[in-house]
């Protein structure tokens, strides 16, 4: 599905395992390719996904992300036939693979870039987590959603049991959790999973029209706008009108601000850089 189909595209890193960076101009797609596994998470895909999290997050050219798959599956979570495989080593093996993923949640969901995040077929478990985590999530009319985790005995990982609670209420959130009911994306829509769904067969053209919008605006406020969304939920009052004066002081004195202000004083459109 998001594999290039013009020339628009070129691969900046192709990984072993199935995890590849796309460049399209300022816009940079990390496409977890694995559809005979239904993109499930091993420990080498999970360390990929650290790594091209580490890249897009470095790249300063880079001012929007859109995390994406190929296959009829987004992501069914972690490879189960490898826990069972493990044997005596699973914890081992878990915790070694929850430290990839971890790493490459906390680096997409803190860079001074915005994310993206197209979802097709199934999100489970992990890439539940993954879906998540966008700023913006576009998910195709077919896309269902569950978390899957106690159904085999275990517990959230990825993220899902800190982030769920804030974008559905506590109670809904124990409820998909302990419960592991199958949303449809417009149930998903409609308890604040997920920005907006559309047919199918325009996924990739919506998320790619929507990171490219991204990618042309203010990117260092946009930086900014995520630190203050992520911190809102630890920071008191006070302390996080403190950090907004900080956010607004340094973007009133970015080279885009500037430019912004006086095109609308000159009733024009502005042309955001990035600086």
């Amino acid at each position: 599905m998001f594999t290039p189909d013009s020339g628009e595209f070129f691969m900046t890193q192709d990984y072993k395992s199935g995890v590849q960076i796309l460049r399209d101009g300022a816009v940079a797609t990390i496409l977890m390719n694995r559809p005979d596994a239904g993109n499930a998470l091993d420990l080498d895909t999970s360390r990929e996904l650290l790594d091209a999290a580490v890249a897009v997050d470095c790249d300063d050219t880079v001012r929007a992300v859109l995390l994406a798959s190929e296959g009829k599956l987004f992501c069914a979570g972690g490879d189960i036939s490898g826990f069972a495989s493990a044997g005596d080593r699973v914890a081992q093996l878990v915790s070694m693979e929850t430290a990839y993923l971890h790493g490459a949640v906390s680096r997409l969901a803190r860079m001074n870039k915005p994310l993206v995040v197209a979802v097709q077929g199934f999100a489970a478990g992990a890439g539940f987590s993954l879906a998540m985590l966008g700023d913006i999530v576009i998910a195709a009319q077919g896309a269902q959603f569950t978390l899957a985790y106690t159904g085999i005995g275990l517990t959230p990982d990825g993220g899902a049991s800190w982030l769920l609670p804030k974008l559905v209420g506590l109670r809904k959130a124990q409820e998909m959790i302990l419960l592991n009911p199958r949303l449809s994306a417009q149930q998903a829509l409609e308890s604040g999973l997920i920005t907006r769904v559309v047919p199918d067969l325009e996924l990739k053209e919506e998320a790619q029209r929507v990171v490219q919008q991204l990618a042309s605006g203010p990117t260092r406020a946009f930086g900014r706008v995520r630190d203050l969304l992520l911190d809102s939920y630890a920071d008191g009052l006070e302390s996080h009108l403190e950090q907004e004066v900080r956010g607004i002081m340094n973007s009133a004195n970015d080279a885009d601000s500037k430019g912004a202000i006086a095109a609308f004083l000159e009733k024009r459109k502005p042309v955001f850089k990035g600086a």
